[in-house]
């Protein structure tokens, strides 16, 4: 388990860390959501002892990182999947932190293997990896001592979209094992797939925490998106019913719930072929809790 108390960190007088407190529990992938600059990598910073906490502590299964006896066959870390030498082959990364672990040599080529890099691969010099295959192998040396939590920033960046599915696959087992994940990461849509749980941080504060289903509860619009094979009399009966609605695309937006619309559409035996909740999901609810943090208006169109 990972446990953060009340973390602050300053830079003088910048704060980028503001009171933060969460619980990463075994079992589950643990997402860590926020625009860049909102506070993620500082945290996980202070989690693993890299930068030292202002106030408040964080501790993983009780104790601080500095605490734990070889702590990479507790805790693997990806942070920068560039902060390794890049002189060095990705097969000498993976035997330097088993040799340090006191791992065998044989835990490398199954390394490797697990995250897909190929023999020659492998000898390859890290200057030399693209970012997907610095990534993979931050992976490989992250679950190298074969640790109980897994902590990992941005791990995504610069992995193709096969890439991407079969990272959230290893993610998930891993869970479903029983271990604990923090993942960290911008690409909202990405972590909603995978985890369990998810904190949204801002400006250094947390803004909203939960599973999904919790997060959306109090956000969903009442708003009703429908198209009919008969629009116009669809249109005609809720108008009847005193339905507000607009055109939109193919459809219609009616101001009230799915559940009136399909009534309306079965008592006038309007056949329908589509019919949902015109919500935006967790991508809008993230979008508003962190609109000040935001460097990007949002917007609908663009002018040519």
């Amino acid at each position: 388990m990972i446990k953060v108390e009340g973390l602050t960190r300053r830079y003088g007088d910048f704060v980028a860390v503001d009171n933060v407190s969460f619980e990463c529990r075994p079992g589950q992938v643990t997402g860590f959501l926020g625009p860049n600059g909102a506070g993620k990598t500082t945290t996980m910073r202070v989690m693993v002892g890299l930068t030292a906490p202002t106030h408040g502590r964080t501790t993983i299964g009780g104790h601080l990182y500095q605490d734990i006896p070889n702590p990479g066959r507790h805790v693997g870390v990806l942070l920068d999947a560039s902060a390794q030498h890049a002189g060095r082959t990705g097969r000498e990364i993976l035997s330097l932190g088993a040799q340090t672990m006191g791992l065998p040599k044989s835990r490398v080529d199954e390394m490797l293997a697990l995250v897909s890099l190929s023999e020659k691969e492998s000898r390859r010099r890290l200057r030399n990896y693209s970012l997907g295959m610095r990534q993979r192998l931050g992976i490989a040396h992250a679950l190298l001592g074969d640790p109980s939590v897994l902590i990992l920033d941005e791990p995504a960046n610069g992995l193709d979209p096969a890439g991407i599915r079969w990272m959230r696959g290893l993610l998930k087992g891993y869970a479903d094992r029983g271990g604990t994940v923090l993942l960290s990461s911008h690409l909202l849509t990405e972590v909603e797939i995978v985890a369990d749980e998810m904190i949204l941080i801002g400006h250094g504060k947390i803004v909203a925490q939960g599973d999904k289903k919790s997060l959306l509860a109090g956000s969903q619009s009442t708003a009703t998106l429908v198209t009919a094979l008969d629009n116009e009399s669809l249109a005609a009966a809720l108008k009847q019913k005193g339905f507000e609605l607009s055109a939109v695309g193919d459809g219609l937006r009616v101001e009230t719930h799915p559940v009136e619309v399909g009534r309306v559409a079965a008592e006038n035996s309007i056949v329908l072929v589509d019919l949902r909740t015109a919500d935006g999901g967790l991508e809008d609810l993230f979008l508003a809790l962190t609109s000040d943090t935001q460097r990007d208006p949002a917007t609908e169109g663009a002018v040519a």
